[in-house]
């Protein structure tokens, strides 16, 4: 309680700093923070305490403080993907061979009739021209005119699309409807030079983008704008969904004297909209709310590069961990006999091998009430990540590690 009050102080100050018409009187409790740095403090002095929705507790005091934008998105505001394919003139001699790419031909000799020639099948072996995969990434509320970034990928087996001209393309979504037509010259980051002996390659002269180059022909309608709107965590968590409640209907009894938000489950928080103001002017007002954050303790692990992360939230049990490695080095000397002088004696090879071994062994005793002592206890050990894996997947087998483990 003595934080959701701070919490409102600081909402209520906020507020009174608005601009005229959206200010609210301040509360009772404002009058002991005179500018919002005070507030915020002590805001930040409270979740320091641990006393966010219970008794001060090293487990329960929460992961960083984030904004809600940071943090969740909006159900129905997302991007929308788009693919096309197209062609890319213009090269020089960097295209597809037609005999072997009999698609780009076809293409080619469609795109001629459409502009009312008609040439003969196989009488073109240029290499100027290039069959393309188109990709696009239509953003939320993009209106009928705007103007969208475009990737575009080699199909055929072009060596480069290098000064290129992409033709005109239409962009379908997953419904199979035209939403965008895309146009314009390459930029390729990428290079390739041969030679008869010698071939470099730089980047991926096979692929290149065309900033703003799709125009948007047709929007995509959503649900934005409903008096009921869906907040949705990027990482489901009851106790962060909670908070957010909480801290959203603060500042909502404080801003518009009624609750507005519900949790529903971990991942999803349903909002009402007031009905004295817009959608979005009243998400802009929530999003910038301080959420404290929670995770999942866990451990994730890359055997393939060695990476080992560790979540601030993860214990162990105090465990004793003995790990040893073991090398042997094989030799090989061999030794040549020659024969005694004027002798019916050969030169033969005498094998000589030297096998060394060496086994090293370290014990420890190992136990983390928090990350600095975790780690600290893993590098007493000494040993390497690829040691660390299987020493955490040991405790994990074993029943001491109280957290996830994922293996990637």
């Amino acid at each position: 309680m003595r934080l959701l009050r701070v919490l409102m102080a600081f909402v209520g100050l906020m507020l009174a700093a608005s601009p005229a018409g959206y200010a609210a009187e301040p509360s009772a409790n404002a009058k002991d923070y005179k500018t919002p740095g005070q507030a915020r403090a002590a805001f930040q002095k409270e979740l320091d305490d641990g006393r966010w929705g219970g008794a001060s507790s090293q487990l329960g005091e929460g992961g960083a403080i984030a904004r809600l934008k940071d943090i969740a998105n909006i159900q129905g505001v997302r991007e929308n993907q788009l693919v096309g394919y197209g062609l890319v003139i213009g090269l020089n001699g960097t295209g597809d061979s037609l005999r072997s790419a009999p698609f780009t031909e076809q293409s080619m000799r469609a795109m001629l009739d459409n502009l009312g020639i008609s040439p003969p099948a196989g009488a073109s072996r240029t290499k100027n021209i290039a069959a393309v995969i188109v990709t696009a990434n239509l953003p939320p509320f993009a209106g009928r005119g705007s103007r969208i970034d475009i990737t575009v990928s080699s199909l055929g087996d072009a060596t480069s699309l290098a000064g290129g001209t992409l033709v005109m393309t239409p962009l379908a979504a997953a419904d199979g409807q035209t939403y965008a037509v895309a146009q314009g010259n390459m930029i390729v980051s990428g290079f390739t030079a041969s030679g008869q002996a010698e071939t470099v390659t730089q980047g991926v002269p096979t692929s290149g983008r065309i900033p703003n180059g799709a125009l948007v022909e047709k929007e995509v309608t959503g649900n934005f704008g409903h008096d009921e709107l869906i907040v949705e965590l990027r990482e489901p968590d009851f106790t962060t969904a909670v908070r957010i409640t909480d801290t959203i209907n603060a500042f909502a009894k404080r801003r518009y004297k009624q609750a507005v938000a519900k949790e529903r489950d971990s991942k999803s928080i349903r909002l009402r909209k007031p009905a004295s103001i817009s959608a979005t002017r009243f998400l802009a007002e929530i999003e910038g709310l301080p959420v404290v954050t929670d995770e999942v303790a866990r451990v994730v692990v890359d055997e393939r590069t060695g990476t080992v992360v560790i979540g601030e939230k993860v214990r162990i049990s105090r465990v004793a961990i003995s790990h040893g490695s073991l090398s042997v080095r094989v030799t090989e000397r061999p030794t040549i006999v020659q024969p005694e002088p004027f002798s019916d004696g050969e030169t033969a090879v005498e094998p000589n091998t030297e096998i060394d071994v060496n086994q090293t062994s370290k014990i420890g005793v190992l136990g983390g009430t928090d990350l600095e002592s975790l780690v600290k206890g893993l590098n007493q050990i000494g040993v390497k990540p690829q040691g660390i894996i299987a020493i955490l997947q040991g405790i994990k087998t074993a029943g001491a590690l109280h957290a996830e483990l994922v293996v990637q």
